[in-house]
């Protein structure tokens, strides 16, 4: 069940789109924080930076900030300019509909994307032309090295099979759906529409569209649901090539694999041809190298398995020969790109707890590591000797960063500042890095956030964090829902394990977690929570809640069956309140109700149906609705009716599961949201709930 910080962006401008030029722009607030303390409330003040490009020639960076008007419950952004050394940015932007997709056609001129429209500006006269203009919308797109085209994102609508069709005549204000395969409903939304890759070629400045060509042109979506975009293809250097990304699937099929290729389609001869057949799983991603002889791309070797290492793939063109430049790696990689010379390729890598820049020698094969610090490298813009890259931490949202490629172990240069104002009136919680040995003697990296104003001579409640995915990194990571710093300002310590699943420790690490939900990473929890109650003497052990999210959630509901008869305890209570966010409460309900069958395949086993395979046995056997009569201790259920992923009457289940057996509960509900929460009023009511919650059973 995997987040991702680019997707929740993406959802919050979507929130704007409708928005017309007659509404007031969204400016950046004014905030005075008066005691230092990190709320919800501040949190939402700040810019969210999601997009950046940097100019041809390394000098300026073109980046995108959205604000919040939480009396509106809406945001939206706009762009800003800065020197790639740093210095006063420039507002370049003052509308009320969303800019995004930064693109630079030269120095002097910017391409972005605004409603429907594909705009053009030029930076001295501040003056936008209309590049391209289209009905359904742009999602992003991305401009031929030689200017005379572009290849845009939009979607096209899904048609209905014609004896279905037949069956809606006449019935055109009937809400009706009769679907007859799977995928008919994917993450958050109905499967009305894919998206698909256009080629247009520009004339003067202005897209003909009358001449644009369907590179896909059949059922099959590119990029990719639920997180593809811009990042999924790309041009040759000569502009006669566009590779892309495609899992060339419907329906039942799609359901159950991961398998996508990469594809390269020649705009001259119309054809394509797929370089990567035979790899099973996951190619993504493609990068051309700047002579146009070898392109390089992200692959996973296993179909089904979405958690699979992404290794680092380069092809020769030419002769067709493929190498994997990670193969003695045990990381993976993403965001690639080629240095000057195509001899080095550059790429972020989940590394033990952060994600970091490193460097792959396409000759020697030689790794070097480039950034280091606590932080998270979430993308990398390579401009020559420079790299621009956006980073966040525990203590700070995402910024713009410069790093040399030069560089061996550094933690970068900040380059924008516009948070600096509100972050320089709050006290952040300390963090700190602890190596924890688990129950097999392994090493476990917990972080450890101390409590807003914290007193040594007091002592104070904690939460435990469960992490989702249930293969993430617990990183560096900053969010609008699960911020560390908001905890920490409500008063808590915060235990943040990277039990057994969490990518950046190695495969063997990682993949111990499948088949084995309630094994090792269940004692993880449990071992980091004790060791905090045992070394940090100004933890209450007799106030530890734990939270969690999507396996998180799970994960919560697991504890909440396994919290009794622990030794050191009062009443052999480990943790005295809970709190769970669309997590999997019963696998048998889950598996007929998701949507990705290869993710249940995979980490479940299969169907609980099989009776016959013992790996099923023992993962349905630690389904969580199966230890409700050892149900103790309060516990709040979150869940929102657009998941799709892990549907919303898994938290109903879990909720009134809690009402029957008479423990203190709480339900709340979202009809408009989906694995996230991304509306404005709504994550404030979120995090409110969060802390009242935990408030009431930690605190009074």
């Amino acid at each position: 069940m995997k987040k991702t910080l680019l997707f929740m962006a993406a959802g919050l401008l979507c929130l704007t789109a409708c928005q017309t030029q007659k509404e007031k722009p969204i400016e950046k607030p004014e905030v005075t924080v008066t005691d230092g303390r990190f709320t919800p409330e501040v949190m939402w003040s700040l810019g969210v930076m999601s997009e950046y490009s940097v100019s041809p020639d390394g000098s300026q960076v073109l980046y995108t900030v959205r604000y919040t008007d939480m009396e509106q419950n809406k945001n939206n952004a706009d762009l800003y300019l800065i020197l790639s050394n740093g210095g006063e940015a420039k507002r370049l932007t003052t509308t009320a509909q969303s800019e995004f997709c930064p693109v630079w056609f030269d120095d002097n001129t910017i391409m972005y994307c605004r409603g429907n429209q594909i705009l053009s500006m030029n930076l001295t006269t501040k003056r936008e032309s209309v590049v391209a203009e289209c009905e359904r919308g742009f999602e992003g797109f991305k401009l031929a090295p030689d200017h005379n085209s572009l290849v845009y994102i939009s979607t096209i609508p899904v048609k209905r099979p014609g004896h279905i069709e037949k069956l809606f005549e006449g019935l055109d204000k009937t809400t009706g759906r009769i679907n007859e395969d799977l995928m008919y409903r994917h993450w958050d939304n109905w499967v009305d529409e894919i998206p698909q890759i256009f080629y247009a070629p520009l004339e003067n400045g202005k897209a003909k569209l009358d001449k644009v060509v369907n590179i896909i042109d059949s059922t099959f979506e590119s990029p990719m649901r639920p997180w593809g975009g811009t990042e999924q293809y790309n041009y040759s250097p000569d502009s006669k090539l566009i590779a892309y990304t495609c899992r060339k699937k419907t329906g039942y099929d799609y359901a159950h694999s991961t398998n996508s290729d990469i594809y390269i389609y020649n705009i001259e001869t119309k054809e394509t041809r797929n370089i990567s057949e035979g790899i099973m799983g996951y190619d993504q991603n493609p990068v051309f190298s700047h002579d146009g002889n070898m392109i390089a791309w992200e692959s996973m070797e296993r179909d089904g398995y979405e958690s699979d290492k992404l290794r680092l793939m380069v092809m020769n063109l030419d002769s067709g020969e493929m190498i994997d430049l990670t193969e003695d790696f045990d990381y993976g990689v993403s965001g690639i790109n080629w240095s000057d010379d195509d001899r080095e390729l550059y790429a972020v890598v989940m590394y033990r707890g952060m994600n970091d820049i490193f460097t792959f020698n396409r000759e020697t094969r030689a790794i070097r590591q480039i950034s280091h610090g606590y932080h998270d490298v979430n993308g990398i813009q390579v401009n020559g000797d420079n790299i621009i890259a956006t980073q966040v931490s525990i203590q700070y949202p995402a910024t713009l960063y410069s790093y040399s490629t030069t560089d061996t172990a550094a933690e970068g240069t900040k380059i924008s500042s516009f948070n600096d104002d509100i972050l320089s009136q709050v006290r952040m919680g300390e963090v700190r890095e602890e190596w924890i040995q688990t129950v097999d003697g392994q090493e476990m990296l917990t972080w450890i956030i101390y409590p807003y104003d914290y007193d040594s001579t007091k002592t104070y409640p904690a939460l435990l964090f469960c992490e989702g995915g249930p293969q993430n990194m617990v990183s560096q990571f900053w969010s609008t829902r699960w911020n560390f710093e908001v905890m920490s300002g409500a008063g808590y310590f915060i235990i943040a394990p990277n039990r057994r699943g969490c990518p950046g420790f190695g495969m063997e690490w990682l993949e111990e977690i499948s088949g084995d939900y309630g094994g090792l990473c269940m004692q993880d929890y449990m071992t980091a929570t004790d060791w905090a109650a045992d070394n940090i003497p100004q933890i209450d052990r007799e106030r530890i809640g734990a939270c969690g999210a999507s396996f998180g959630g799970y994960s919560i509901y697991w504890l909440a069956g396994h919290n009794y008869d622990v030794k050191g305890y009062n009443e052999g209570r480990r943790f005295k309140a809970f709190l769970a966010h669309n997590g999997m409460f019963n696998f048998e309900q889950q598996y007929l109700e998701t949507e990705e069958m290869w993710f249940d395949n995979w980490d479940l086993g299969g169907p609980y149906w099989d009776w016959n395979n013992p790996q099923i046995k023992k993962s349905y056997a630690n389904s969580p609705h199966l230890f409700v009569d050892k149900w103790n201790t309060p516990i709040c259920v979150i869940h929102s009716e657009f998941d799709f992923r892990i549907v919303a009457s898994e938290g109903m289940a879990a909720y009134n599961a809690a009402q029957m057996r008479h423990i203190p509960s709480r339900y709340l509900y979202f009809p408009d949201e989906t694995h996230w929460v991304l509306r404005p009023q709504n994550s404030l009511l979120w995090h409110r709930n969060f802390i009242d919650w935990f408030d009431q059973w930690l605190k009074n």
